[in-house]
């Protein structure tokens, strides 16, 4: 089992990465297929358990085991909390025998409890498990690659009443990062509950749901006509808002197509050609900031993080906090990494403004698109006219929460 377990893990990495270099759509890191097998054989070393498959051993720590012990008195599974308290668990625990017996291990520890393990579980949740699968499998996509996916939008009617609908919504948004509702009827209450069919919503400074034109009314460029470039938002919060609704109910006037960019598409290809670049993106942490002084709105928000975010254990990106206009002072590395600092942002923001990567839409009145805020830049052209949006934004977490009650992965 393990050892097939690892096959697969290599095989699918390096066809990642094969994939990776060409302008197609492709998968990331896929989560490995799990199989028990008869040729599974345990050993107990002096702090950890050995567990072989053709010679191929995986480790397991034994305060690990004993703390995931799925037994009546040490899990709940009606409610799938940990019952054991982890902090009475003896730091030089370790069984008194183990076993494999079918598809499970077996331990007994001292004091005559069992603990019993499915070996697919056991396999899935290894640390060398976790580092070849992907936490949530993605397409990264230029302009064609989403164009010739020909993926169609969800209709207002079938997406409110038809949960199918609505789970191929979630999966489009999921692989692509950007998901649409056609027809919806051009008010802020329909667009609230087509929102709302999705996820809860998330008040901010600008409100729950927001309506606005160009007037200028809040001290943020997006109250403008002007030209946006790609970036994301709220980068200066703490924790980026994780989903951007927008919904246009009325342009009269040119202009005003919506810019959208994969951000992890062009990630990937920075850490293709320049992985020490990459490697800094992800390093340093760079303060953004939000002052607004009006007289009806006064705010000072401060969010810091790095521009790339990816897990430790595999290094799987899940974030990009990419905007140039909230960008504050850079202060947080020596003046002897500034200029590496500034090259390998200038390597991603080239990748980030390559014509190929750009998908140009035109928001027309009914249209209503999710943006994944940690993975898909947004702008805009200049326009003329009169043009009025609504929006909000989704709790990330309720999004994927909503995603997995459906079984997919997130």
């Amino acid at each position: 089992m393990f050892s097939a377990f690892r096959r697969a893990a290599v095989s699918s990495l390096r066809q990642a990465q094969r994939l990776c270099a060409r302008t197609e759509p492709r998968m990331s890191w896929g989560r490995m297929q799990l199989c028990s097998s008869a040729s599974v054989t345990c050993r107990l070393l002096e702090d950890c358990l050995e567990i072989s498959d053709a010679g191929t051993p995986v480790l397991f720590d034994y305060v690990w085991l004993r703390d995931h012990c799925r037994s009546a008195s040490s899990y709940n599974s009606a409610t799938h909390q940990r019952s054991l308290d982890t902090g009475s668990i003896e730091l030089t625990v370790r069984p008194e025998s183990s076993a494999v017996e079918g598809d499970q291990l077996v331990l007994t520890w001292p004091g005559g409890h069992v603990s019993r393990y499915s070996l697919s579980w056991l396999a899935e949740h290894s640390y060398e498990g976790r580092m070849k699968a992907a936490e949530q499998p993605r397409v990264l996509w230029n302009a064609d690659v989403y164009q010739n996916a020909s993926l169609s939008p969800a209709k207002w009617d079938k997406f409110m009443s038809c949960d199918d609908e609505l789970k191929k919504f979630l999966q489009n948004y999921l692989l692509y990062g950007i998901a649409f509702v056609d027809d919806v009827p051009t008010t802020v209450e329909a667009t609230e509950e087509v929102t709302r069919r999705v996820s809860l919503i998330r008040e901010t400074t600008y409100g729950r749901m927001w309506s606005f034109t160009s007037d200028f009314s809040r001290g943020d460029t997006a109250y403008s006509q002007l030209a946006l470039d790609r970036h994301t938002d709220t980068s200066y919060f703490q924790e980026p808002c994780g989903i951007q609704v927008f919904h246009c109910l009325r342009h009269e006037g040119t202009g005003g197509r919506t810019l959208l960019v994969d951000g992890f598409h062009a990630a990937e290809k920075l850490r293709q050609r320049s992985p020490e670049s990459f490697e800094l993106m992800c390093r340093v942490p760079v303060r953004h900031e939000y002052i607004e002084s009006t007289d009806s709105h006064r705010n000072h928000m401060v969010g810091i993080g790095p521009v790339l975010s990816v897990h430790p254990w595999n290094n799987e990106l899940y974030m990009i906090r990419y905007n140039n206009y909230d960008r504050s002072v850079i202060n947080s590395i020596p003046h002897d990494a500034v200029r590496r600092w500034y090259v390998a942002h200038r390597e991603l923001t080239a990748e980030l403004r390559r014509p190929e990567n750009e998908l140009w839409v035109k928001l027309t009145p009914g249209k209503v698109i999710f943006i994944d805020n940690w993975r898909v830049l947004h702008g805009r052209e200049a326009f003329s006219g009169l043009r009025q949006l609504c929006g909000c934004y989704l709790t990330r977490d309720d999004v994927l929460s909503t995603a997995r009650c459906f079984g997919l992965q997130a």
